[in-house]
């Protein structure tokens, strides 16, 4: 019986997640799983906050589950660069960025703000004996597409520094498990809030997402790539309650898994529809 108990002790079941985005829903959806299936730790990847409406709650959530720091996701970098006025609003892109964190200007302070500029690129676990690496892309990037699941070995080995026993990173939105070079286990455990559209039957889908990793015996058991159903409406009445700029767009996102980010025309037709323009020209030159 002592041995029994030893060993249940060795054993931890992390919860990892990323992309949360502003869905304060999708979040607490995915926890709800993760406490139900005895997650003992949480690792967060990075993109806490935008498009969605969520702000100061999901960053106090992140507290109370004990993930003080994570790796810096490129859309905290694009809405520290929004608050800080830096970014070039000429582009319908930069503009978006700029009046979303107009928005979440209501909810935080300098402090938080200084808090997410300051985040690591990386940060260092070591569980059971294993060292784990957490990047939100690559370890020296947080942006690109160097690393979605069709990529070369090559791209995917640029995670695994010597001594990384398993490598965890985000910002694709796509669940992946797969090997290094040296057999290093690399993992992705999708996107919490910002589901994409993506081709095929397989691929589809739009729920809540995150990976549940047991280690136990200075191994890891079972990595378990987990799919949350969770309420869109809700989430969809907390956007329009608050008054969340670009809001047709999020709907679009939640809904159909669309994403606008990239589509500069339709950000620049909905943004002078919609007088933000004015306001961001307002704000940049407060």
């Amino acid at each position: 019986m002592p041995e029994l108990n030893k060993d249940a002790q060795a054993v931890r079941k992390i919860a990892v997640f990323a992309d949360v985005h502003g869905n304060y829903t999708a979040l607490r959806a995915v926890l709800a799983d993760a406490h139900r299936h005895h997650a003992s730790d949480f690792w967060f990847l990075g993109d806490v906050l935008l498009p969605g409406p969520g702000s100061h709650e999901i960053l106090e959530v992140l507290g109370q589950l004990g993930i003080t720091s994570w790796p810096r996701g490129n859309w905290e970098d694009l809405l520290v660069g929004g608050h800080q006025k830096i970014l070039d609003v000429t582009d319908p892109q930069r503009l978006y960025f700029t009046r979303q964190a107009m928005y979440q200007d209501q909810f935080l302070d300098a402090a938080t703000y200084a808090k997410l500029a300051q985040l690591p690129l990386t940060v260092t676990h070591e569980v059971g004996g294993l060292t784990f690496r957490l990047s939100h892309n690559l370890p020296f990037k947080n942006y690109g597409q160097e690393l979605i699941p069709t990529e070369s070995q090559a791209n995917f080995d640029q995670l695994l520094e010597p001594g990384v026993d398993v490598a965890l990173y985000g910002h694709t939105h796509r669940q992946l498990v797969r090997y290094g070079s040296g057999g290093q286990l690399i993992v992705n455990p999708g996107t919490v809030g910002m589901a994409f559209a993506n081709p095929g039957k397989v691929q589809h889908d739009l729920r809540a997402m995150y990976a549940l990793l047991t280690v136990s015996d200075a191994r890891i058991s079972s990595v378990d790539l987990r799919k949350v159903e969770y309420d869109k409406n809700a989430e969809l009445a907390l956007a329009k309650r608050r008054g969340l700029p670009y809001y047709d767009l999020y709907q679009d996102q939640l809904l159909a898994g669309v994403g606008y980010t990239h589509n500069r025309p339709v950000l620049a037709a909905y943004a002078a529809a919609h007088g933000y323009l004015q306001e961001v020209d307002a704000y940049v030159n407060k």
